[in-house]
C-alpha cells in the first residue's frame, strides 16, 4: 500500500512529506524509513490496545508513543506536476510513472492562493484552479491509456473469445490496478460487458476507474494564509486544513528535545532551553494553528487517506492471547493494516503464508473466543493466530 503525495511546485509539498517521514533525521532508525530519495515511510496513527491493558508495550514494526501507536505507511513524494504532464511536458513522464503504484492521493494545495498555475510567486490565484487542474491531467492521463489499448482488447474479446474485464486488467496492469477496481470502474460508468465501447463510453470508464482506483484528498496547504479560501472549497471537495510548515517544526523540536510533541497531537509542552526567535514561532504556532484548527492537519491527512478513503484497519498479532506477547516476550510487537473485511486467515497468510496454509483457527483476544478462518477483523483487534506445524 503506497500513498502517493502530489501537486504542482511551490506549494509545501516536500514539505509535508518531510514532515511526515522526517527522512533524514533520527527517524530514519526505524524500520524501512528511507527507500530511496523520494520515498520514505510516514506513520498513520491509532489508539494502541497498550492503553487499555496496563501494559506498556515494545512495538518491533511500528512505534507507541504516549499510548498511541504509529503503523508504517509507504509514502512517495512525486515530481511537481505542471499543465500537459499527461502528454509529458515538464516532469509529466516521471510524475506519472511514480504514480502508477499509489493507491491514494494526498494532493497539497497552496489555499493561500499565492501560487500560480506553474509554481510561480504571485497573488490572488484561485486554488480551485489547481484542484481541477491536477484532477483533469490524471484523468487524462487514464482515458489516454484506456482509448490506446481498446481496439485490441476489442479484438480479443470478438475473436479470441477473451473476456473483457481480463482483457482490460491485462493492459491496466501498469497502473496498479486491481479486477475490483475495472469492475467497480464499469458499473460506475453505467457501461455492460459488452464490447462496443465509444469514446466517450472509454472515458467515462477511465474516469471513474481513476476516482475508485486512485482516490484524491486534497491537503489544503498554508492555511494560516488561506482561510477564506478554505472555508469557500472545504464543502466541494475531499479536504483537510493543513500548515506542513508548522509540523515539520514541532517534529524537528520534539527529536532535538526542545519539547514534547506527539504528532496529531493540538497541543505540546516545552522542556528545553528556547531562545526568543522559537518562543515566537512556537507561540505562533499554538495561537494561528493548533488552537484554530486543532492540530496542523499532516497528521491527519495521511489517516483520513488511509483509514476513511482506502479502509484500512489496524490489527495486532500475537503469539500469548494471555500476556499478548510474541515469542520473545514482546508486549504488542507488531500492528499490520488491513482492508476492512478481511478474515483471521488473511491475517494468517499476512503474517507468513506457512501460517496460512496450516491454519488452524484463531484467539479474539478481546473477547477470549476462539473464532474461525472466516472471521472478520475489526479495528483495533489483538489476535491470536493458531497454525500447524
Amino acid at each position: 500500500m503506497e500513498v502517493g503525495i502530489v501537486g504542482k511546485p511551490n506549494v509545501g509539498k516536500s514539505t509535508l512529506f518531510k514532515s511526515l517521514t522526517l527522512a533524514d533525521t533520527e527517524i530514519a532508525a526505524f524500520p524501512f524509513t528511507t527507500i530511496k530519495a523520494n520515498i520514505g515511510v510516514g506513520y498513520v496513527r491509532s489508539r494502541c490496545p497498550c492503553a487499555s491493558r496496563g501494559r506498556a508495550c515494545n512495538p518491533n514494526n511500528s512505534i507507541c508513543k504516549a499510548g498511541e501507536r504509529f503503523t508504517p505507511v509507504k509514502v512517495i513524494d512525486v515530481a511537481g506536476l505542471v499543465p500537459g504532464a499527461h502528454e509529458g511536458r515538464g516532469l509529466g513522464n516521471q510524475f506519472l510513472d511514480d504514480l502508477r503504484q499509489a493507491d491514494v492521493l494526498i494532493h497539497v494545495v497552496d489555499i493561500s492562493g499565492r501560487t500560480d498555475d506553474k509554481g510561480e510567486p504571485t497573488e490572488g490565484h484561485d486554488p480551485e484552479e489547481d484542484i481541477r487542474f491536477l484532477e483533469d491531467e490524471v484523468n487524462l492521463w487514464f482515458a489516454a491509456i484506456v482509448k490506446r489499448n481498446w481496439a485490441t482488447v476489442k479484438n480479443r474479446i470478438k475473436y479470441e473469445r477473451k473476456k473483457l474485464i481480463a482483457e482490460l486488467m491485462n493492459v491496466l496492469s501498469g497502473l496498479g490496478v486491481g479486477e475490483k477496481h475495472v469492475k467497480e470502474s464499469i458499473d460506475a460508468a453505467g457501461l455492460s460487458g459488452e464490447s462496443e465501447w465509444s469514446e466517450e463510453d472509454c472515458e467515462r470508464f477511465a474516469i471513474a476507474l481513476r476516482e475508485i482506483s486512485k482516490p484524491i484528498l486534497v491537503a489544503a496547504n498554508k492555511i494560516d494564509l488561506g482561510r477564506d479560501n478554505y472555508e469557500r472549497l472545504k464543502g466541494e471537495y475531499d479536504m483537510v486544513p493543513v500548515c506542513a510548515e508548522a509540523e515539520l517544526a514541532l517534529r524537528e523540536a520534539d527529536i532535538h528535545g526542545l519539547i514534547e510533541y506527539t504528532p496529531g497531537d493540538g497541543e505540546f509542552k516545552i522542556v528545553g532551553e528556547i531562545d526568543d526567535k522559537r518562543a515566537k514561532a512556537l507561540e505562533f504556532i499554538r495561537e494561528r494553528i493548533l488552537k484554530a484548527y486543532g492540530n496542523t492537519g499532516v497528521q491527519d491527512t495521511l489517516n483520513k487517506a488511509v483509514y476513511d478513503i482506502l479502509g484500512l484497519i489496524t490489527v495486532y498479532p500475537v503469539e500469548n492471547e494471555g500476556k499478548l506477547e510474541d515469542g520473545k516476550g514482546n508486549v504488542l510487537p507488531d500492528s499490520y493494516l488491513m482492508p476492512e473485511g478481511s478474515t483471521a486467515l488473511d491475517l494468517a497468510y499476512r503474517i507468513h503464508t506457512d501460517i496460512g496454509e496450516k491454519f488452524i483457527g484463531a484467539i479474539d483476544c478481546n473477547t477470549k473466543m476462539k473464532v474461525g478462518k472466516d472471521h472478520q477483523l475489526k479495528d483495533c483487534d489483538v489476535i491470536k493466530i493458531i497454525s500447524g506445524r
